[in-house]
């Protein structure tokens, strides 16, 4: 089965080709980040626009690189949710109007279930079941996963996600968008020891989060400075920044763990490219023997070829879920459990 899929909720355009039996056979990808820096965060009418622009290039791309003539597809998956109303609208378009004009047919795919399996399109991918930790810009939440379309939630941010205050802390810092890489790599030439952030929700007796407390905390620290922080003092609040989030991520998903007795952790969404997160977790995985998997540094943001992976994942369990209905809709707000419908 080969299926193309489309990406288009935010602020990236993908594409890509995935093959049930080849693998992934192409995939391309834009991201509007230089575009959106000068606003200091996405402006959704903006990046609506763009992905009109880079769609059908994209397109083309991925059909030259892999050779595939475009009715060779059986089906065609786009991001139907959630996302920015507008951007998800222009991948539902173009995903239809080919699927009507080749007469291919289409699947809406949950944006947040493409994060969950893109680990599986790395070469050596985790078995089902498994506990996610799906970080990203917009979503922080821990799952576990008995299959596709089979989510259970255990736990979610109960205001900002992980990525959020990544963002939003940088920003104080005077760290430019997007802030989640800037902050890291500044948080590298940090002194541990400068500043003691608080560990939100740390010692609960549940599994969701809260970061919005820990952005306040940064935004306390830098108004009590008197003068301009010079560039050694943002480097400590920035480490002393990512080193309470990333224990507080860490102790989630070992209490996750010890709670359903599985041994497989899976790291899904943007903020899964952090290195300072990744090293934390291999130590835990070390230290309390459970093996953790990542997607590939390319798949952790938003892409096409995760769309491609899950609609060919949807289809091999019910190929009739693809239709050749061409009025299309998008879901900017989407459970993600309410996705067995599909």
């Amino acid at each position: 089965m080969l299926v193309l899929g489309i990406e288009s909720s935010c602020d990236e355009t993908g594409l890509a080709l995935y093959d049930t039996q080849r693998g992934l056979l192409a995939h391309a990808l834009y991201s509007q980040v230089k575009m959106h820096e000068e606003y200091g965060g996405v402006v959704p009418e903006l990046a609506s626009r763009d992905h009109i622009r880079r769609a059908l290039p994209l397109l083309d791309q991925v059909f030259s690189e892999s050779g595939i003539r475009h009715d060779a597809i059986d089906a065609i998956a786009y991001t139907q949710g959630p996302g920015l109303a507008g951007a998800l609208l222009v991948g539902a378009s173009v995903a239809c109007g080919l699927g009507l004009a080749l007469d291919k047919p289409v699947l809406g795919i949950h944006h947040l279930e493409g994060h969950l399996l893109s680990p599986l399109l790395a070469s050596e991918p985790p078995e089902f079941p498994f506990i996610a930790l799906l970080v990203s810009g917009g979503h922080t939440q821990l799952m576990r996963v008995d299959g596709v379309g089979l989510y259970t939630m255990l736990g979610e941010t109960l205001d900002d996600a992980a990525g959020e205050a990544f963002d939003k802390s940088a920003k104080l810092l005077g760290l430019g968008y997007p802030g989640g890489p800037a902050i890291s790599r500044m948080a590298e030439f940090g002194d541990p020891t400068a500043y003691k952030l608080p560990r939100p929700m740390l010692h609960s007796k549940n599994l969701d989060f809260s970061f919005s407390g820990l952005k306040t905390a940064v935004l306390t620290v830098v108004k009590n400075h008197t003068t301009n922080i010079c560039e050694q003092d943002k480097a400590n609040i920035a480490r002393a920044f990512v080193d309470a989030i990333v224990e507080v991520l860490t102790a989630k998903c070992v209490t996750a763990l010890k709670h359903t007795g599985l041994k497989r952790l899976v790291i899904a969404g943007g903020v899964g490219a952090n290195q300072q997160l990744r090293a934390s977790l291999n130590a835990a995985a070390a230290k309390k023997h459970f093996k953790v998997f990542y997607p590939e540094l390319e798949f952790c943001t938003d892409n096409g070829a995760m769309i491609a992976f899950a609609g060919a994942m949807r289809l091999q369990l019910n190929p009739a879920a693809a239709k050749r209905d061409y009025a299309f809709n998008v879901k900017p707000r989407w459970p993600l459990d309410s996705i067995r419908e599909i």
